[in-house]
């Protein structure tokens, strides 16, 4: 385990490129600044007239709008995000995820086609013999080139009579609405002329035999390989073409369902359909657990480290056994693709499944090794005790730091729900257009009143290069607000923490009432451009990882099969440089947040006063921190652990599994929850995280102005930094 100040360590790398952003004037005493007379030592002829400041001046002396042009770069950001949504919002259509597209290019279920399509929301291929050919691999056409219509449900043969599935009635010939056609079971082939029974006999249309039964595989019609002798015979008996069957005609099916681009899909429906799971999984639950946690710890400080370490290593077990229910390791819960009514004894298998296995597996991992850090730790818990008293000591004083995160958590939900919405409508934003093939797809035309061979090709949706880009922009705008927001809040506490630190551990009379709106007004009026450059190279940093990692894992397997080990030994320590270099400036920026909200100075003056004070003070602040940091991680695992459990128990409830709502498989929507879960976590306990630090950046600032002895620390904070303790508890 990495101590806090070994690990600060670090930040003495990112020294030298911070200092050349920092004026040499910045290299005067903190104390001028953050001390009890807020003066600098070149400024004795102002001393004696500045005696009398009251401390509600400390904080904000002497401060000035910071790195404005990345403010208007936030801005501007801001707007060509809204934009960006706006394109999404105006081509996109979520439907397009689940479902397919029928003969005419509309999207099944969607009611805004045409014709109306409103609970016809299954696809279904209505000629066997394209079906068929399609599975072949030297054909030269897909099944998506193909003829298939809206139902909705798949239709079943009759033992009794040839059921038939005709086209969308219209024409001067079929005259009947879309809400009777759908009454009589799509089959109008009773009203069908001489020419249209002798073209539907020979699968042309307008009408088509149901001689396969077929399965609601995940809202398209997967044909099972045993057709309905009695619909076969009374087929043959009207002179009908000859129909291919065997084990092809349901294996091209699965394949088109199975198809990694149309599994990605339905992952990203599967949010869109989860919602009120992410609301109260995401949203509702975390934010009660985190209030609840920030409340104990105010009364239970001695016993929260236990006890979060228990609920952690029961929730992560909790979960572990949901994955296998789901991936069908244990019991009979394993989730099924198919929807509605179906053969108990026919069962599918998806990728979906195979996602599943692996999440189990790897959870498995993550289990065992999570288990296994908590025993390791259980022996110096004890030490976190002490760090965790300060923070809660702290909260019990400013009482409205419990309450501030609601604010960033409001902002967050509310941008949350708005960006999920663009991201569906984004990812749905392509174009309908007809396909080029060469396949005979001859098919009857109802208006033409004939046969029609040309374009009658099947449809599908078309990306263009910039909604991929529109796509990756969205994305990186959702890690920056994130990251923003979460700024935001540190800065905020860390002013009213600072606040309380350095007036002897007694409110300041100007702030009495709610330091919080003294430090929020601070920083809006002087530092949001600091912010917002901050949560930028954040960003920046973590999403270059993100792009790169694809590229190395390539670059590793063709080093790797090339036998080439110096190639191999680059990608891995490239990698974990990369690791390296983003830990850092994450850990910068933080504590270079403090120092905005005590000093006002601008971030990268910030964190090169930051870099310099735990640089110097290595040794004292020593290994105080770990264990603390340890058990506050733990406690956001704990939060959002509940919260993917939750989100397990409400899909599994029937409104999930229906055909409606049904979604592929619940694992996006619980890692979702997960997710949310610890980003809302994170805003609470960063009350307590963001609150020590700031502590233990003040109490070296105050050693250092007297010479290694304190004035402004009290007893509570001197026994988990004094130095003596600290080797007093080594020696023990």
């Amino acid at each position: 385990m990495i101590s806090y100040c070994s690990s600060r360590t670090l930040n003495v790398t990112y020294l030298l490129w911070v200092l050349i952003f920092t004026e040499i004037k910045m290299r005067v005493p903190l104390g001028a600044v953050i001390g009890r007379f807020p003066f600098s030592s070149s400024s004795n002829g102002e001393q004696a007239q500045n005696q009398n400041l009251e401390m509600g001046d400390v904080i904000k002396h002497g401060r000035k709008c910071r790195d404005i042009p990345f403010l208007v770069f936030f801005i501007a950001f801001w707007i060509a995000l809204i934009v960006n949504s706006s394109f999404g919002f105006y081509k996109g259509n979520p439907l397009r995820l689940a479902h397919g597209l029928d003969y005419k290019g509309n999207v099944c279920g969607d009611k805004n086609g045409s014709p109306n399509l409103h609970g016809l929301g299954v696809r279904y291929w209505v000629n066997p013999n394209q079906v068929f050919e399609s599975g072949f691999k030297d054909s030269h056409s897909d099944l998506e080139d193909f003829k298939s219509i809206c139902l909705k449900d798949c239709p079943v043969p009759s033992e009794d009579t040839l059921k038939w599935v005709c086209n969308y009635p219209e024409g001067d010939e079929i005259r009947l609405s879309m809400k009777q056609w759908v009454s009589r079971d799509y089959d109008y082939f009773s009203f069908l002329t001489p020419d249209m029974r002798k073209s539907s006999l020979q699968l042309l249309g307008p009408c088509y035999p149901v001689l396969f039964p077929s399965v609601n595989v995940l809202w398209s019609c997967e044909f099972m390989a045993r057709k309905s002798n009695a619909s076969l015979q009374q087929w043959h008996q009207m002179g009908g073409q000859t129909v291919d069957d065997g084990m092809m005609l349901d294996k091209t099916v699965h394949k088109s369902i199975n198809s990694q681009s149309s599994v990605l899909k339905r992952y990203v429906a599967d949010i869109g359909k989860a919602w009120p799971v992410l609301i109260v999984c995401g949203g509702i639950i975390p934010l009660a657990l985190s209030l609840m946690w920030l409340a104990m710890i105010q009364r239970l400080v001695a016993a929260m480290t236990w006890i979060t370490v228990a609920l952690f290593d029961i929730l992560i077990i909790s979960v572990t056994i949901f994955f296998y229910l789901k991936a069908g390791w244990i019991g009979n819960d394993a989730i099924s693709p198919i929807i509605g009514k179906h053969d108990p004894y026919y069962h599918i298998s998806g990728r979906e499944r195979g996602h599943l296995h692996f999440a189990a597996a790897l959870m498995t991992i993550i289990m065992a090794v999570a288990i296994l850090s908590s025993i390791a730790i259980a022996r110096r818990i004890v030490k976190a005790t002490s760090v965790l008293k300060v923070a809660s000591k702290i909260i019990g004083e400013v009482r409205a730091l419990i309450i501030f995160p609601i604010m960033p958590y409001a902002l967050l939900a509310i941008f949350y729900m708005i960006w999920i919405s663009a991201t569906l409508y984004l990812l749905s934003s392509g174009e309908v257009i007809r396909d080029r093939c060469n396949a005979n797809c001859c098919a009857y035309d109802l208006r033409l009143k004939q046969v029609n061979c040309e374009r009658c090709c099947g449809h599908t949706i078309h990306y263009t290069p910039h909604i991929g880009l529109a796509i990756l922009f969205h994305l990186f705008g959702w890690y920056w607000v994130t990251q923003f927001v979460k700024a935001f809040s540190s800065t905020v506490i860390a002013g009213s923490v600072a606040s309380h630190y350095w007036a002897h551990g007694e409110v300041l009379q100007e702030i009495s009432f709610l330091p919080i709106f003294s430090s929020v007004k601070r920083l809006v009026r002087y530092n949001i451009g600091s912010v917002a450059i901050g949560s930028l190279i954040v960003s920046v940093v973590e999403s270059s990882s993100r792009i790169l990692k694809p590229l190395r894992r390539k670059l590793m397997a063709v080093d790797i099969r090339t036998h080439d080990r110096m190639g191999k030994f680059l990608s891995v320590s490239s990698h974990y440089a990369l690791m390296c270099i983003e830990w850092i400036i994450k850990s910068v920026n933080h504590n270079a947040y403090i120092m905005i909200a005590i000093t006002g100075e601008s971030f990268f003056a910030a964190s090169a006063m930051a870099t310099e004070l735990i640089k110097n003070n290595i040794l004292r602040i020593g290994k105080v921190n770990v264990i603390g940091n340890v058990i506050l991680f733990l406690g956001k695992l704990c939060v959002s652990l509940a919260s993917a459990l939750f989100a397990f128990l409400m899909l599994d409830t029937h409104v999930y599994k229906s055909a409606h709502n049904k979604v592929s498989s619940p694992l996006i929507p619980v890692l979702v929850c997960w997710g949310l879960g610890f980003v809302v976590a994170t805003l609470f306990f960063a009350v307590v995280e963001v609150s020590i630090d700031t502590i233990i950046l003040s109490y070296c600032q105050d050693s250092e102005e007297h010479r290694g002895t304190t004035q402004y620390a009290t007893p509570l904070l001197l026994e988990p930094l004094d130095d003596h303790n600290e080797m007093e508890s080594h020696e023990q």
